[in-house]
Protein backbone atom coordinates (compact mmCIF):
# COMPACT_ATOMS: atom_id res chain seq x y z
CA UNK A 1 0.00 0.00 0.00
CA UNK A 2 2.79 2.63 1.11
CA UNK A 3 4.61 1.55 -2.44
CA UNK A 4 1.73 2.26 -4.45
CA UNK A 5 1.19 5.85 -2.39
CA UNK A 6 4.62 6.59 -3.54
CA UNK A 7 4.69 5.48 -7.15
CA UNK A 8 0.98 7.52 -7.40
CA UNK A 9 2.91 10.35 -5.72
CA UNK A 10 5.83 10.10 -8.22
CA UNK A 11 3.42 10.02 -11.50
CA UNK A 12 1.55 12.60 -10.15
CA UNK A 13 4.93 15.01 -9.78
CA UNK A 14 6.05 13.80 -13.41
CA UNK A 15 2.48 14.69 -14.95
CA UNK A 16 2.63 18.50 -13.05
CA UNK A 17 6.04 18.66 -14.21
CA UNK A 18 5.58 17.84 -17.94
CA UNK A 19 3.24 20.79 -17.90
CA UNK A 20 3.59 23.46 -20.40
CA UNK A 21 2.66 26.71 -19.11
CA UNK A 22 2.88 29.94 -21.11
CA UNK A 23 4.52 32.84 -19.65
CA UNK A 24 1.51 35.43 -18.94
CA UNK A 25 3.36 38.74 -19.16
CA UNK A 26 5.31 38.05 -22.30
CA UNK A 27 4.23 37.54 -25.94
CA UNK A 28 7.25 37.45 -27.96
CA UNK A 29 7.24 37.81 -32.07
CA UNK A 30 10.43 38.41 -33.88
CA UNK A 31 10.25 41.70 -35.25
CA UNK A 32 9.95 42.29 -38.70
CA UNK A 33 12.49 45.11 -39.41
CA UNK A 34 15.62 46.35 -37.72
CA UNK A 35 15.39 50.13 -36.58
CA UNK A 36 18.85 51.95 -36.65
CA UNK A 37 18.90 55.12 -34.58
CA UNK A 38 21.27 57.96 -36.10
CA UNK A 39 23.28 60.07 -33.31
CA UNK A 40 22.95 57.38 -30.78
CA UNK A 41 24.94 57.16 -27.90
CA UNK A 42 26.16 53.40 -28.56
CA UNK A 43 25.09 50.83 -31.59
CA UNK A 44 22.76 53.10 -33.06
CA UNK A 45 19.47 50.42 -31.57
CA UNK A 46 20.61 47.37 -33.50
CA UNK A 47 21.52 45.47 -30.23
CA UNK A 48 19.90 47.95 -27.74
CA UNK A 49 16.70 47.41 -26.26
CA UNK A 50 15.97 51.29 -25.64
CA UNK A 51 18.67 53.37 -27.50
CA UNK A 52 19.24 56.75 -26.88
CA UNK A 53 19.16 59.43 -29.02
CA UNK A 54 20.79 63.13 -28.74
CA UNK A 55 19.50 66.45 -29.77
CA UNK A 56 21.06 70.37 -29.60
CA UNK A 57 19.25 71.51 -26.37
CA UNK A 58 19.97 75.29 -27.46
CA UNK A 59 18.47 74.37 -31.07
CA UNK A 60 14.47 74.80 -31.59
CA UNK A 61 13.54 72.11 -32.73
CA UNK A 62 15.02 68.15 -31.42
CA UNK A 63 15.71 66.07 -34.72
CA UNK A 64 15.35 62.21 -34.57
CA UNK A 65 16.01 60.07 -37.43
CA UNK A 66 15.91 56.72 -37.71
CA UNK A 67 16.80 53.92 -40.60
CA UNK A 68 14.40 51.18 -41.51
CA UNK A 69 15.76 47.57 -42.74
CA UNK A 70 14.48 44.15 -43.50
CA UNK A 71 16.82 41.42 -42.59
CA UNK A 72 17.12 39.03 -45.34
CA UNK A 73 18.67 35.95 -44.03
CA UNK A 74 18.53 33.44 -46.70
CA UNK A 75 22.17 33.62 -47.06
CA UNK A 76 23.07 32.96 -43.14
CA UNK A 77 25.00 29.75 -43.61
CA UNK A 78 27.18 31.31 -45.83
CA UNK A 79 30.30 32.99 -44.41
CA UNK A 80 30.89 34.91 -47.81
CA UNK A 81 27.45 36.34 -47.86
CA UNK A 82 25.79 36.81 -44.75
CA UNK A 83 22.73 38.78 -43.82
CA UNK A 84 21.84 41.27 -46.27
CA UNK A 85 20.26 44.66 -45.01
CA UNK A 86 16.97 45.93 -47.22
CA UNK A 87 16.10 49.24 -46.69
CA UNK A 88 12.37 49.88 -46.77
CA UNK A 89 10.68 52.32 -47.76
CA UNK A 90 7.91 53.95 -47.60
CA UNK A 91 6.61 52.74 -44.34
CA UNK A 92 4.49 54.74 -42.04
CA UNK A 93 5.42 55.05 -38.51
CA UNK A 94 3.45 56.96 -35.77
CA UNK A 95 5.63 58.24 -32.88
CA UNK A 96 4.13 58.61 -29.32
CA UNK A 97 5.19 59.40 -26.16
CA UNK A 98 5.33 56.46 -23.63
CA UNK A 99 1.67 58.04 -22.16
CA UNK A 100 0.46 57.53 -25.36
CA UNK A 101 0.27 60.70 -26.71
CA UNK A 102 1.02 61.81 -30.41
CA UNK A 103 3.89 63.28 -31.46
CA UNK A 104 3.69 62.87 -35.57
CA UNK A 105 3.45 60.13 -37.66
CA UNK A 106 6.46 59.92 -40.70
CA UNK A 107 7.37 57.41 -43.64
CA UNK A 108 10.65 56.48 -44.59
CA UNK A 109 12.24 57.43 -47.69
CA UNK A 110 13.54 55.33 -50.51
CA UNK A 111 16.78 54.51 -48.53
CA UNK A 112 14.55 53.61 -45.65
CA UNK A 113 15.19 56.73 -43.52
CA UNK A 114 12.75 58.81 -41.81
CA UNK A 115 13.29 61.94 -39.60
CA UNK A 116 11.32 63.46 -37.26
CA UNK A 117 11.62 67.23 -36.40
CA UNK A 118 9.65 69.16 -33.67
CA UNK A 119 10.14 71.80 -31.45
CA UNK A 120 10.97 70.67 -27.46
CA UNK A 121 7.82 72.20 -26.54
CA UNK A 122 6.11 69.77 -29.14
CA UNK A 123 8.05 66.98 -27.39
CA UNK A 124 6.63 67.81 -23.89
CA UNK A 125 9.97 70.16 -23.03
CA UNK A 126 9.35 73.60 -22.78
CA UNK A 127 12.90 74.59 -21.55
CA UNK A 128 15.28 71.27 -22.61
CA UNK A 129 18.56 71.45 -20.45
CA UNK A 130 21.12 69.08 -21.42
CA UNK A 131 20.66 65.95 -19.94
CA UNK A 132 16.49 65.86 -19.95
CA UNK A 133 14.60 63.43 -22.14
CA UNK A 134 11.27 62.48 -23.85
CA UNK A 135 10.81 59.04 -23.79
CA UNK A 136 9.04 57.59 -27.03
CA UNK A 137 7.73 54.78 -28.87
CA UNK A 138 7.83 54.43 -32.55
CA UNK A 139 4.98 51.86 -34.20
CA UNK A 140 4.43 50.18 -37.56
CA UNK A 141 3.28 47.65 -39.59
CA UNK A 142 5.32 45.80 -42.34
CA UNK A 143 4.10 42.93 -44.32
CA UNK A 144 1.03 42.43 -41.90
CA UNK A 145 2.82 42.38 -38.89
CA UNK A 146 2.86 44.93 -36.65
CA UNK A 147 6.29 46.21 -34.43
CA UNK A 148 6.72 48.65 -31.71
CA UNK A 149 10.47 50.25 -30.95
CA UNK A 150 10.86 52.43 -27.45
CA UNK A 151 13.50 55.41 -27.46
CA UNK A 152 14.53 58.02 -25.91
CA UNK A 153 15.35 61.56 -27.32
CA UNK A 154 17.82 63.34 -25.25
CA UNK A 155 18.95 67.05 -24.66
CA UNK A 156 22.40 67.58 -25.01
Amino acid sequence: MKTAKIFLFVVAAFVVASCKVDDPFVDRVVAPVLLVFDNAIGDGGGFTTEPTVTSKATLANATLSVRIYELDKTNILDYKKGIDSIPVSGLALSVTTRAGVKIADITTDASGKATLTKTWADLGMSAPKAGSTVSLTLTGIHKSQSFSKLARLQAN
